[in-house]
């Protein structure tokens, strides 16, 4: 019986089934899973035993996209490995997957390596990384063969940001080719900067200074072109594509339309633009300056389209982009500048249950719920069945979840180290209540009982989700 754990009693879901089940956890993975009172179930037995009836059993979650630590607009992102991996934990993630950054005329490895001290010793549950390649050449490109090989196995590139992350369609176009050669999957920040850099130029001119300019000058239109170029520029080297944070409907628009063609297309959204809009990047007394993230918050009318995206799988994932700075000293950079906040917004705490609301609130199914938000982001990525189920041989990355719980969220209570919440007092059906990684308690019963250094680096295989 050492080291066994039996969670009796839940309605386990998964993304392909719900069954009123058992699970027994043996050596940090799932041994078994059987019918709750069945002859299997009633003869196991175990040193710990959790009881979840009347609650769901889930995996725990993988956010594909975070940033920890990450420096931006003369500061830096405020939660470190430490505060963010705990934070996650308390919303039912077990794994993220962050980005290391390769700075212009840095090599690829030197941005690994910046990341792997970061967070090593330091997370409380298992990480991966994306690479953010800013500095097409020659060696980068070699450089990328060689991450595959050992598990970094995606690459990000921005169409935005001139001077800081930026790449042009000639560099896009090879890193492109590249993946389809080594089988690195490359993932897209989609907007035309360039012509984003000159709207904001004129909106400052006029005087246009407010938080909400912000989401102004980014236009939809620019998203989407953006994404059209995108798509094409893979469809010419062959490459398949996935379109990070997706927040307007012209761009899901053309992801279903290359879907459509049979293309593998991938798009991600994000608990932001499903559930907050311009109305609050329109907040008075600079409250706006909270929500600017890029690409930006979108009129409400876009929201139909991004759930009908999420059913349709014209979007197969929801990450949260989860890259907080605080209003006092950070996001107040920008005052009397909208182009001088911080962008980004956390969340990393929030997905899971924010996600369970839209099942209650009837967006998305329960398994469509643990297939956006777990197993989708784990076969994008590499990480399936490893991550994101509850199987046999699978890590026991387990959530017992009370779907009957009420709770507000509020930053009085939230475990990030940010000074706000962007969805303060919003009123929740769901909560976490026990969260294991690897067969190890990280909350227990609304405790925090693990620790940092728990999580561990986790290399990842190419993607498992073309077609």
């Amino acid at each position: 019986m050492a080291g066994r754990t039996l969670i009796r009693g839940g309605l386990v879901i998964t993304a392909s089934d719900e069954i009123h089940a058992d699970v027994l956890i043996e050596d940090g993975r799932i041994a078994a899973l059987a019918t709750s009172g069945s002859a299997t179930a009633e003869a196991w037995s175990a040193e710990r035993t959790i009881d979840a009836t009347g609650k769901y059993v889930i995996p725990g979650g993988v956010d594909a996209h975070t940033h920890m630590e990450l420096p931006f607009g003369g500061t830096a992102a405020s939660d470190t490995f430490e505060t963010g991996t705990r934070a996650a934990a308390w919303g039912g993630t077990t794994t993220i997957i962050d980005f290391a950054v390769q700075s212009v005329g840095q090599s690829l490895r030197d941005g690994l390596d910046t990341w792997n001290a970061k967070a090593d010793g330091n997370c409380a549950i298992d990480y991966a990384f994306h690479m953010i390649v800013s500095d097409v050449n020659q060696d980068t490109l070699k450089e990328m063969d060689l991450l595959v090989e050992e598990g970094v196995t995606s690459f990000k590139q921005f169409m935005a940001y001139p001077g800081v992350f930026y790449s042009d369609d000639g560099q896009i176009l090879r890193a492109m080719q590249r993946s389809a050669e080594n089988g690195g999957l490359i993932m897209m920040h989609a907007e035309n900067g360039i012509a984003i850099d000159v709207l904001v130029e004129q909106a400052l001119a006029r005087g246009e200074t407010d938080p909400r300019f912000h989401g102004e000058v980014r236009k939809a239109l620019l998203e989407a072109e953006a994404t059209h170029r995108a798509i094409k520029l893979a469809q010419v080297a062959g490459a398949p594509l996935y379109v990070v944070h997706v927040s307007a409907q012209e761009a899901v628009a053309e992801l279903a339309r290359a879907r459509d063609e049979g293309l593998n297309v991938f798009g991600e959204t994000c608990p932001q633009y499903l559930f907050l809009s311009t109305d609050n990047l329109a907040e008075p007394d600079f409250e706006g300056a909270k929500y600017v993230c890029s690409t930006p918050l979108r009129p409400k009318d876009h929201q139909a389209a991004l759930w009908r995206g999420l059913r349709t799988n014209d979007l197969q994932v929801v990450s949260t982009d989860h890259c907080p700075f605080c209003f006092e000293g950070q996001k107040e950079l920008g005052r009397g500048d909208f182009s001088k906040i911080p962008n980004g917004l956390p969340g990393v705490e929030n997905r899971m249950d924010l996600l369970h609301q839209a099942v209650v609130d009837g967006h998305i199914s329960r398994r469509r719920w643990i297939e956006i938000a777990c197993a989708t982001p784990a076969r994008m990525f590499g990480l399936y069945p490893k991550k994101g189920t509850i199987a046999p041989g699978a890590d026991a990355d387990v959530v017992i979840y009370d779907p009957a719980a009420e709770q507000t969220v509020s930053a009085e209570t939230h475990h990030m180290n940010v000074d706000y919440s962007a969805y303060e007092g919003k009123r929740i059906t769901g909560r976490v209540e026990t969260v294991l990684s690897r067969g190890e308690l990280v909350i227990t019963e609304r405790e925090f009982t693990g620790r940092a250094g728990h999580g561990v680096y986790t290399p990842r295989s190419t993607c498992q989700y073309l077609t």
